[in-house]
């Protein structure tokens, strides 16, 4: 997320796939004056390590005009525009830099950023490996694979936070949620005074239209301490959020603000962009009761899942396919029917997954190997997914769960009832009670349908933009259930089961 003082999102979609690929997105004014208003305020010198065109000096200019102002960036060519529009002054020092492969050899105490926020995915393997050398020299250890870039930079700067000085990092939400988190904030916070925490409602987000939820992190090279400010700002353009921050977080009455003081222990367990919260012991969770898997990943749904019509002129006989649902929005109501798949077929949505396992080739019929070819001439069994099974048409094989998660979509995440026997794709993860007993998987259905255990799921998931919650399968076991809840429906917690079996 590289700054850049315009708002005004792109309206192409190739534009927005270029500042993706920079990882640049826009920095509001009034969330920037906060940040910078936070770390100038003990030193001579405000250090920002991806300048872009100058949000963060903007707000320098505007809070402190007198301190001086160094940023570096990797982008020569977004410098260049800065300068043109006469951005950046006598007080500004700019440098093109590579932050991450050629840090400054000095320290600061007052550092600002907007991290380019480049997902893992977009990361080249030399990259990585860079990465984990950063990881390794600070933390000694490693972190997991998917950290994206903004991780780095994060640790990057710490490295480079001279003692007593404060550091003020806005960052998407899976900082502090994704798998790699607990290892992260467990050294920060034994090496660091993490100050406070500042998050946004979803109508408040500084990066509107952007899929991301937006944290500020307001960190010290101090010793830790137990207590830190947790903070929700309400609406934005929040005149309190900077009042707040210029007055050392210290203060109440904001009408704009939630405000908590927090213990550092619990905020480290929840999750520093989560809500605080007492009963973070809960008894029970959803491995209590049940297994859960992610859904079926084709690798070329395009090929696999086919509508009636293309299987029909494909002349491709029934018992090679297999019920299926690929989107979330095919998932419109709580429980799954045959009328479900009806209306979808009626729409022509695809309801019928390709799946010629446990047939030998010689005895496949002329049409499905005729398929088969065709898919092999499109050159899908050199994808890399699908070039791990053997042969490359072998689908991978779920049970039919009981129970769909819809675990990130337009709407909000969800379980959902599977009466039409259905096998997902990995639009859904799949619920498999571990009792088999129909008063038991009733029981169990009441219970996640209950608002408390919707609620729960921002414990355990990734948080995007427009509050919606990502959650992966290991997360969604780990869901907290009420033990009120629990005790009043009858549910008895059961013994684990084997693995269900999966290609």
């Amino acid at each position: 997320m590289k700054t850049i003082t315009h708002q005004k999102l792109p309206k192409q979609w190739s534009e927005r796939e270029k500042l993706r690929n920079k990882g640049q997105f826009w920095t509001p004014n009034w969330v920037a004056e906060a940040m910078v208003a936070y770390v100038s305020e003990i030193a001579d010198v405000v250090f920002d390590p991806g300048v872009g065109k100058g949000a963060f000096y903007v707000a320098l200019k505007k809070i402190a005009p007198n301190k001086k102002f160094w940023g570096t960036d990797i982008d020569p060519e977004i410098i260049s525009v800065a300068r043109q529009e006469g951005i950046f002054d006598d007080n500004a020092e700019l440098e093109v830099r590579d932050f991450i492969l050629n840090p400054p050899k000095k320290l600061f105490r007052a550092i600002v950023a907007n991290p380019p926020y480049i997902r893992h995915h977009r990361l080249s393997q030399e990259q990585k490996n860079h990465f984990r050398k950063i990881s390794l020299l600070n933390l000694g250890d490693t972190l997991d694979g998917r950290a994206g870039l903004h991780i780095y930079f994060l640790i990057q700067a710490l490295s480079l936070l001279d003692r007593g000085g404060r550091l003020a990092f806005i960052m998407p939400a899976d900082t502090c949620e994704g798998v790699f988190s607990k290892k992260l904030w467990n050294w920060i916070a034994s090496k660091f005074c993490i100050d406070g925490v500042i998050t946004f409602d979803p109508k408040a987000t500084p990066f509107p239209g952007v899929d991301t939820n937006a944290v500020i992190f307001l960190l010290e090279n101090k010793p830790p301490k137990d207590k830190l400010k947790w903070v929700k700002c309400l609406i934005p353009q929040s005149k309190g959020l900077f009042n707040f921050v210029k007055n050392n977080l210290t203060g109440e009455n904001y009408e704009d603000l939630d405000i908590y003081d927090r213990g550092l222990s619990e905020a480290l367990s929840s999750g520093l962009s989560r809500v605080p919260r007492e009963d973070h012991d809960f008894k029970y969770t959803l491995s209590d009761f049940a297994r859960v898997m992610r859904g079926i990943a084709t690798g070329a749904n395009e090929f696999f899942f086919l509508t009636g019509d293309q299987a029909r002129e494909l002349k491709i006989p029934d018992h090679f396919f297999l019920p299926a649902i690929g989107r979330t929005r095919d998932a419109d109501e709580a429980v799954i029917t045959q009328e479900t798949l009806k209306k979808l077929r009626e729409k022509g949505r695809p309801t019928l997954l390709f799946f010629p396992n446990g047939v030998r080739w010689e005895d496949m019929p002329e049409s499905v190997r005729k398929y088969i070819k065709k898919g092999e001439k499109l050159g899908l069994s050199k994808r890399a997914l699908i070039s791990t099974r053997q042969p490359w048409y072998k689908m991978e094989v779920r049970e039919v769960p009981c129970f769909l998660f819809a675990y990130l979509g337009r709407r909000n995440a969800r379980f959902i009832k599977n009466e039409a026997n259905v096998v997902p794709l990995t639009g859904f993860l799949c619920i498999y009670p571990i009792s088999t007993e129909k008063d038991d998987i009733e029981k169990l259905w009441t219970i996640l349908q209950l608002p408390e255990t919707i609620s729960n799921l921002q414990l355990v998931g990734k948080s995007y933009g427009s509050g919606a919650v990502k959650v992966e399968p290991r997360s969604l076991e780990r869901l907290p259930i009420n033990t009120e809840i629990i005790e009043e429906v009858g549910l008895e917690p059961q013994k684990p089961v084997q693995t269900f079996f999966e290609i």
